[in-house]
């Protein structure tokens, strides 16, 4: 089955429709952009520096009634970025700084069910650590040649593609480790102080220029990574190599 509800054409190519659930910012949403995508985000927060199309809502809930709708049959393909679970390696000791506490409720199976019952090729990203996604993909910044490494996972659902070398890093993160301190090619995009990065390090590490404000970009991802999925998937979409 071809993916192609919905083409729109922009500068004479066509542009399926992306839904992009838990959309932060944008960071992902442009990416998929640049890929050839048209994007329309969804986030249960006001995200008034997204930069496409968004609708503020739980990001189940809304696929659920697009779902039950009809209205999800719009959409070429669907990515989702749910809030980091639980433990998670990368978030636990900033959790813990920021005074954020750990509970975090687990979103993924009743999302992945979701993503199931669309009948669309889908994205799910998360951190590296203990959240239960299967990681079909892995990347880094450093596949990319940027500041950050930033190490992400992704599971794909009706689609795949081949797991790009992940290149040796160049050096240490920039920061205080363990009563030590480090200089680095990479800045440390999350929390603050220890030598954690300002806010125009981190939007010049990950190529994001549109947002200033620190929690969006602590949570963003560079948009290096989904523009290089998007491709692979844009293609998949247009020869209709994805499952029913």
């Amino acid at each position: 089955m071809t993916h192609t509800a919905h083409i729109r054409r922009v500068d004479g190519r066509d542009r399926p429709l992306l839904l992009d659930l838990f959309c932060c910012s944008g960071g992902a949403a442009v990416g998929y952009h640049r890929a050839g995508f048209n994007v329309t985000g969804v986030d249960i927060r006001p995200r008034p520096r997204y930069p496409f199309p968004f609708q503020q809502g739980d990001a189940l809930t809304v696929l659920a009634d697009l779902i039950t709708s009809g209205g999800i049959a719009a959409y070429s393909t669907i990515h989702a970025s749910p809030p980091c679970q639980d433990g998670c390696a990368l978030t636990v000791g900033t959790n813990r700084a920021m005074g954020w506490g750990r509970e975090h409720v687990q979103l993924i199976p009743e999302l992945r069910t979701l993503l199931d019952a669309s009948g669309l090729p889908y994205v799910i990203e998360q951190p590296n650590g203990k959240a239960p996604v299967r990681p079909d993909l892995r990347l880094c910044g450093e596949q990319f040649s940027l500041g950050v490494l930033r190490h992400r996972v992704f599971e794909l659902g009706g689609w795949t593609t081949d797991q790009p070398p992940h290149l040796r890093h160049r050096g240490y993160v920039r920061g205080w480790r363990h009563g030590i301190y480090r200089d680095g090619p990479y800045v440390a995009a999350y929390g603050a102080g220890g030598g954690k990065a300002t806010v125009p390090e981190m939007q010049a590490a990950m190529g994001i220029t549109w947002t200033d404000v620190r929690e969006e970009l602590t949570e963003a991802i560079p948009p290096a990574y989904t523009r290089w999925i998007g491709r692979t998937l844009l293609t998949h979409i247009r020869t209709g190599a994805v499952a029913a």
